[in-house]
């Protein structure tokens, strides 16, 4: 029960629960049934196992102190952009090497923005319609619906979310063999604020919660974090790479999650 806060509990909240769970049996369904799509879905992303065994990698995680920092740096690493990351590439002096994108409000009101990006695509397999079917760069992951988030030991498993993509990039960093994952933007605080996972309309002419004003611009749709939810999966990511003897670094500006290890950005360079 670490992951629910009794207080936030309500009908609507439940109902909710329920109904996404129903409308997940056939995407369930075609991940592991459908022989042609499902199959290609799974084996496609296999390719990327281990490929990265003993390197380190960067996360870019959504926060407003992601564009307080100069990324320079990171020219010359591997990089994992997240979400709407790509409003910050006339910033960025590089592309990042892959994308995750899981959260399926973003993927159906941004489809057309991510479907054009250039790199390596993890995405959500529920909103596989939203995208071309002959984009090599896409590998689709299957989400995991369980009431206890776990932490993948495979790619063709769903994976849980923990209420965060970041926390499905960690697991896919893992997969692919990575021994040091540094986290930064992984601000963990909101200025909005009420119930988690509630779909909600956006009526602030700038989004003050993301690096971009327009992240989710006026008019579009979003949903409040579950922090407690994803500091209890975040616990589980950083037990999972310490005892295979792999590490998870923070090196958010000012950051408010405490479950990894921090450190300064500068020195790692």
């Amino acid at each position: 029960m670490r992951r629910f806060d009794i207080r936030e509990f309500s009908l609507d909240r439940i109902v909710g629960g329920v109904v996404r769970r129903v409308q997940d049996i056939p995407h369930t369904l075609a991940w592991w049934k459908n022989a042609r799509s499902g199959s290609a879905s799974r084996n496609s992303a296999l390719k990327y196992a281990n490929k990265h065994v003993g390197q380190r990698c960067f996360i870019l995680a959504n926060g407003p102190s992601l564009a307080t920092m100069d990324l320079s740096p990171l020219a010359n690493e591997i990089t994992f952009g997240l979400n709407r990351i790509y409003l910050m590439f006339d910033k960025l002096p590089f592309t990042p090497t892959y994308f995750a994108c899981v959260n399926e409000l973003v993927l159906e009101q941004f489809s057309n923005e991510i479907g054009d990006l250039p790199m390596p695509k993890f995405l959500n397999w529920n909103r596989r319609s939203l995208f071309s079917s002959n984009d090599g760069s896409i590998n689709f992951v299957k989400l995991s619906l369980g009431l206890h988030d776990t932490f993948a030991q495979e790619f063709t498993q769903p994976l849980s979310s923990g209420g965060t993509v970041t926390y499905v990039a960690l697991q896919i960093a893992y997969l692919m063999g990575f021994s040091e994952i540094i986290l930064i933007g992984l601000d963990h605080s909101f200025a909005d604020q009420g119930t988690p996972n509630k779909v909600e309309v956006r009526s602030a002419e700038k989004d003050s919660n993301h690096f971009h004003p327009d992240y989710f611009p006026k008019g579009s749709k979003w949903q409040l974090p579950d922090l407690r939810r994803s500091e209890v999966a975040y616990e589980m990511a950083r037990r999972t790479y310490e005892s295979d003897g792999r590490r998870v670094l923070d090196a958010t500006v000012d950051g408010k999650c405490f479950i990894f290890e921090k450190i300064k950005f500068d020195s790692l360079f």
